[in-house]
């Protein structure tokens, strides 16, 4: 195992484990409505649902924490592992929420590769926590980290053209504001993939 010691009375791997599947979700149904070019009611409720069982993990974690004398790693990372993650599904929410209030109703082929690429991060994240119970798993969780690490790089180009794009082809200035702050929120997504990846890669390196 990773770890010599582990807490009685709560399972730390099980919860992370649980929280980064509502990450999953999240993502997958972002990748889902994009391609439909509304948000509806029904849609920004989904995803709400989603985000609030999210944090139900999330306060359950932290109050673990407080109540946890012997902890599996350093509290310190569990409540940054906690938040990254929570980070994450809240980012994708926002991102929904924005669409909506915006009264976005287009397809945009831009927004639906970026939510490819938040799906397949997501996707990394959720294996690389996953892997985390076991010293068996450390080389697939650090290849899940440099996956997370590899598609930032990924939003990151994707974002400059983008917005390069945007600005070159739109006159309309409250097009442009639109857009520029949903293309942006969408990296800002893989950018908190990248930080969770950091601290599980982090978490082995103490643990190593």
């Amino acid at each position: 195992m990773f770890f010599k010691f582990f807490p009685k009375n709560c399972n730390f791997f099980e919860l992370f484990e649980k929280q980064v599947v509502y990450a999953v979700k999240a993502a997958q149904f972002f990748r889902e409505v994009v391609p439909q070019g509304r948000i509806t009611d029904m849609t920004l409720s989904k995803v709400k649902a989603i985000e609030h069982e999210g944090d139900e993990v999330a306060h359950t974690i932290i109050d673990q924490l407080n109540k946890t004398f012997i902890t599996p790693f350093d509290r310190e990372d569990i409540y940054a592992l906690t938040m990254e993650v929570d980070n994450i599904i809240d980012m994708i929410n926002s991102i929904v929420s924005r669409l909506r209030i915006y009264n976005i109703c287009e397809v945009d082929h831009n927004l639906v590769e970026f939510a490819e690429v938040i799906d397949e991060s997501v996707q990394a994240v959720a294996r690389a926590i996953s892997g985390m119970r076991n010293l068996k798993n450390a080389p697939a969780v650090a290849e899940a980290c440099v996956e997370v690490n590899r598609l930032e790089n990924v939003g990151d180009t994707m974002r400059d053209r983008i917005l390069a794009e945007l600005f070159n082809n739109h006159t309309d200035p409250i097009t442009v504001i639109k857009w520029k702050d949903i293309y942006q929120d969408a990296e800002t997504v893989l950018d908190v993939c990248e930080d969770v990846a950091l601290i599980v890669n982090s978490i082995l390196v103490k643990q190593a």
